[in-house]
């Protein structure tokens, strides 16, 4: 196949008359091209016309360590599908897409790339379902990205200023209608948990990120964070009025129930809805179908 220039979009053309995916490398606002594919909803699929404004799109924010390639990110593309159009697409520093993973704080700007493509293939409504790192770029997302003017700020300051993304046309463009938010933490910096050690092993001595590079297909920025984002705690309340749905596992290895019930308080009453999943582990790994489904039919509904 060749490839086409949709703008800021490079995208493989696929026939209209079947569900097939279509490829795409989206470039970011600050220059990473990131690797996507968008999957047309399977259910009914009728040819011409039977996707658009009147389908939803969801966009899919896989954790640290994933990619759009990874069998998790896979089947939940595929269950997903089954309700809405999906897009799937690997963070800067995974898979085939460019740049360095910055644990979440850029990535951001990946998944506002994301959105903008859902919306330039013609989808009025986009919902953003992120699990783990995902979980929290979808929560700061929700939170600096409006249908309005621009991003939200607080009494006090700018967020474009504290969270250094660019102010460009486009920022309405890139907004997400609802956000899924599965196994995040509420707070950075968090190690009271074995894997949060092993992994800010990882992430912080050269040692930890030849790890990531060979052993998770991951390339690691070497930078610390400056400033700090805006921590997922602090992201939640600007969501609304956007709907949100906390997610997490009762057998999270990485965060205890408290990260949840401390994200659902901080968005304040009536403004998240929160699933506690019984015997769930972290992230994409560990959602099932029947989870998926439910999520799939909560963001229809929202």
């Amino acid at each position: 196949m060749t490839s086409v220039s949709e703008g800021r979009f490079l995208s493989t053309p696929v026939s209209l008359l079947t569900p097939n995916p279509r490829y795409a490398t989206l470039l970011t606002e600050d220059g990473v091209p990131v690797e996507a594919v968008y999957e047309p909803c399977t259910a009914g699929f009728g040819g011409p016309g039977s996707e658009g404004r009147e389908t939803p799109a969801i966009v899919v924010a896989h954790g640290f360590t994933g990619s759009l390639d990874r069998p998790a990110v896979r089947r939940a593309a595929r269950v997903l599908a089954r309700r809405t159009a999906v897009i799937t697409f690997s963070f800067r520093g995974h898979g085939r897409s460019g740049g360095r993973s910055t644990v979440g704080d850029r990535e951001v700007l990946d998944l506002a790339a994301a959105v903008a493509w859902a919306r330039a293939l013609g989808h009025a409504r986009v919902v953003t379902v992120g699990f783990s790192m995902g979980g929290s770029v979808v929560l700061r997302h929700g939170a600096l990205y409006t249908d309005g003017a621009g991003a939200r700020t607080d009494g006090a300051g700018a967020a474009d200023a504290a969270e250094r993304v660019p102010a460009r046309e486009g920022r309405a463009e890139a907004h997400a209608d609802a956000v899924v938010s599965v196994s995040a933490p509420a707070r950075w910096y968090y190690r009271g948990t074995a894997p949060m050690r092993r992994l800010h092993w990882v992430v912080t001595r050269p040692s930890g990120r030849m790890v990531g590079r060979y052993g998770f297909r991951t390339r690691i920025a070497t930078d610390d964070w400056d400033p700090v984002p805006l921590s997922p705690v602090e992201a939640v309340p600007r969501i609304a009025p956007a709907p949100l749905l906390l997610v997490h596992g009762d057998r999270d290895p990485y965060f205890p129930l408290d990260h949840p019930r401390m994200l659902a308080a901080a968005a304040g009453p009536g403004r998240a809805e929160l699933w506690l999943e019984r015997g769930m582990g972290h992230a994409e790994n560990a959602a099932d179908e029947a989870l998926l489904a439910r999520i799939a039919a909560w963001a229809v509904a929202a």
